[in-house]
């Protein structure tokens, strides 16, 4: 038997969903063709997962580092992770947070939110101007500087004497009404971040009355576009020193995904990361990634990820969804034919959260399926890989780090409790401790 060598843990972002009538009662995955992922499931072990506690909803950025890991008291925020994504320049004080062109209503002096991030038109040369016409802004020692980052995506840098600590003002719903920022409470700077949340309040009203006023959104009303008229903003992080996935599992880690956060990511956990884009061919893309991984020699553990699932499910229809899973699973045949020719690798495929296809949840608290191949893996009596078929596979309910102290195990990787070489307790075997010298 082969040592395992390397852990391919391939994450289908916001796999998970509800049954639909449409679907007879089904979900997309239940509906879709999928013999590659069904001949995964029937190779080894079967399971759920959730990255935190069933019925929470986890944004994907919360998901993958519970996933990796971690713990959420050390959550540096997503805010944080997008702008060490984009290479946007920040010092490690700073508060970074997400923000984006909006439409809203004003009534009685409160905005209401009636176009959202994706409703405003126009391409980001075309949003430049509006973003550069509320790039800076100051109040009372605090300093506010806005990047576009995409389309109509930005990353809002506060410096001076900040803390992370504040409500978001998107409420990310149709119609419901703008929030002010507060401090979150409890919190360990309340001063701060009650300053910090009064800055923040100015200077939205700022961009509102800067926005309203600009020339652009008096050429979009011509042109029937939703006026940009508001930034909304929301997840605020700052820097939090990481433990690197190295030295906290013992495994070279190297993340393949097409997105900026997962970029940031990677590089605050001390991944290798590589990018790559999505094409119209999901099949192709994940085939491509798969092919990276099983071919590299430089790494332990390789992440591969798409978010193709996830976005099919934001579009509304699960029957797209459906499809979109058909498409993914057609890359999955060289995986397949790498776990029955090779001993040497332990493959996990599962999902960062659920998203609901129809639903006014972004994403939804139900676990998603997981399947265990390798040699050695316990296998069950499962043959199809969705949410309802793996609840009944042998592994069960996995939660949060449990996922990745199970990818231990069956890798042989894991030391035993109580045994301990050097001066800390690791969960995996270490051969970096301090050896013994006999002296005279």
């Amino acid at each position: 038997m082969s040592p395992i060598k390397k852990i391919i843990l391939l994450l289908l972002d916001g796999l998970g969903d509800r049954s639909y009538r449409a679907l007879n009662g089904r979900t997309p995955l239940q509906a879709a063709e999928t013999p590659h992922l069904d001949q995964l499931a029937g190779l080894g072990g079967n399971g759920l997962y959730h990255a935190s506690i069933p019925g929470q909803c986890l944004p994907s950025e919360t998901a993958h580092y519970l996933l990796f890991g971690y713990d959420l008291k050390t959550f540096p925020g997503r805010g944080l992770l997008e702008a060490v994504g984009a290479g946007i320049p920040f010092q490690d004080h700073d508060v970074l947070c997400l923000a984006h062109l909006s439409e809203v209503t004003v009534m009685e002096g409160v905005p209401i939110l009636t176009g959202g991030r994706k409703d405003i038109e126009g391409s980001r040369e075309e949003l430049e101007g509006l973003y550069t016409s509320i790039g800076s802004f100051e109040w009372e020692g605090v300093t506010l500087q806005l990047h576009q980052t995409g389309r109509n995506d930005g990353i809002l840098v506060l410096s001076g004497e900040v803390s992370p600590h504040i409500t978001d003002s998107d409420p990310m719903v149709p119609n419901m009404a703008i929030a002010r920022a507060h401090p979150v409470e409890p919190n360990p700077e309340p001063e701060v971040a009650t300053r910090t949340a009064h800055a923040l309040n100015a200077y939205l009203s700022h961009c509102y009355h800067v926005l309203n006023a600009h020339e652009e959104n008096r050429l979009r009303a011509e042109r029937k576009f939703h006026p940009a008229n508001f930034l909304a903003t929301q997840r605020c992080g700052r820097r939090i020193v990481q433990e690197p996935f190295a030295d906290r599992w013992g495994m070279r880690g190297m993340l393949i995904a097409s997105g900026v956060m997962y970029k940031g990511l990677a590089q605050e956990l001390g991944f290798t990361f590589r990018q790559v884009r999505d094409s119209n061919d999901p099949g192709e893309d994940l085939k491509k990634r798969i092919n990276m991984a099983l071919t590299d020699d430089s790494h332990e553990f390789v992440h591969v990820h798409t978010k193709v699932a996830d976005k099919a499910a934001h579009s509304g229809y699960p029957m797209r969804k459906q499809e979109v899973i058909a498409a993914m699973d057609r890359g999955l045949d060289g995986l397949v034919n790498a776990l029955k020719a090779r001993d040497d690798i332990l493959v996990v495929i599962t999902a960062d959260h659920s998203t609901p296809s129809q639903s006014s949840l972004i994403h939804s608290g139900e676990p998603v399926p997981m399947s265990m191949v390798g040699h050695g893996v316990r296998r069950d009596g499962v043959k199809a890989f969705d949410e309802v078929s793996a609840a009944t596979g042998c592994l069960g309910l996995l939660r949060g780090k449990e996922l990745i102290l199970s990818m231990l195990n069956c890798a042989d990787r894991s030391v035993l409790l109580g045994h301990r070489l050097g001066e800390t307790q690791k969960p995996y075997i270490s051969h970096t401790y301090e050896t013994f010298k006999i002296t005279e």
